[in-house]
């Protein structure tokens, strides 16, 4: 049995195809455009017509080759673009239209638990406790679980990299001043955040992604600091060349960054880079659903 995902995020539009193998999530496509829907958002408080147009063709041409697969559920997800543009309810509909399946506007709670579930479903042996960290262009959730009962503490906050980037990280590259304030920004946004105490740390998301190109797949505090000092070095350009990344993701990288450094500090155990998280975490609960029908 397989099933598809298409994950229309602040950063990415991304189409997961995947079945169960040997009781483990198996990806059989995964394919990815970069749109830059936050990026909309922050500047003119919703998405541009352009841009729905864009969204929609990428959405339509993944639903088609995620049925060429002969998958027997698709569903489409959006995260914060759902949640923070002003033409939500128009985007919903564009992509609905696209996909000819309805579309799932995901919680801020939904979106932190089925990060939760695509993470932890990768590891061998899941801790007592675990905590899996989900950074997105326009949010972040932080989830803690345990290996009995799952998630039971979440948080989940309206800053992402793309929101940092856009409001205090706009120059390229940014000054020590702008990423002092821009790291104010962030203790002030998640200075509630009090975590239960974790054994291990997980975090999602194409920031930590993409770090594990700079830095390797352990975060901890020195590897944040020099990931920050290497990111702001020079032009977004210049960072991507020199470590194969997306510009776009570079551009951001000091931003999540930054995010992810004052998780960190909180959690207090090094953040270790996922490459599973929330299309897996809904793949799983579609193949979970389609078993028990």
């Amino acid at each position: 049995m397989q099933v598809g995902v298409i994950d229309v995020g602040s950063n990415s539009v991304r189409l997961l195809v995947a079945r169960l193998s040997g009781g483990r999530l198996s990806p059989v496509r995964e394919e990815r455009v970069r749109l830059g829907l936050g990026e909309d958002i922050e500047r003119l408080g919703a998405v541009s017509p352009a841009k729905l147009v864009e969204m929609a063709r990428s959405v339509r041409e993944f639903a088609q080759l995620s049925r060429a697969h002969g998958i027997e559920r698709l569903e489409v997800v959006v995260t914060a673009p759902g949640r923070q543009s002003a033409n939500a309810t128009a985007l919903v509909k564009e992509l609905a239209l696209s996909a000819a399946v309805p579309v799932r506007v995901l919680s801020a709670e939904d979106e932190g638990r089925f990060a939760y579930a695509g993470a932890a479903a990768a590891l061998d042996n899941l801790p007592k406790t675990l905590a899996v960290c989900d950074i997105g262009g326009g949010s972040t959730e932080i989830v803690i679980g345990t290996h009995t009962s799952g998630p039971v503490w979440l948080r989940s906050f309206d800053l992402g990299a793309v929101r940092l980037t856009h409001r205090l990280l706009a120059a390229d590259p940014p000054d020590a001043k702008a990423v002092g304030r821009a790291g104010t920004l962030v203790e002030k946004t998640i200075k509630g955040a009090v975590p239960p105490l974790c054994e291990r740390a997980l975090a999602s998301g194409g920031t930590a992604r993409a770090l594990r190109r700079v830095v390797g797949t352990v975060l901890g505090p020195d590897q944040l600091d020099y990931a920050l000092h290497v990111s702001t070095s020079g032009p977004a350009r210049a960072v991507a060349r020199e470590f194969g990344i997306d510009p776009r993701r570079a551009r951001t990288l000091p931003a999540g960054i930054l995010i992810l450094a004052a998780i960190q500090r909180r959690l207090v155990v090094p953040l270790e880079v996922s490459s599973t998280g929330l299309r897996e975490g809904v793949a799983l609960a579609l193949l979970s659903e389609a078993a028990a029908a």
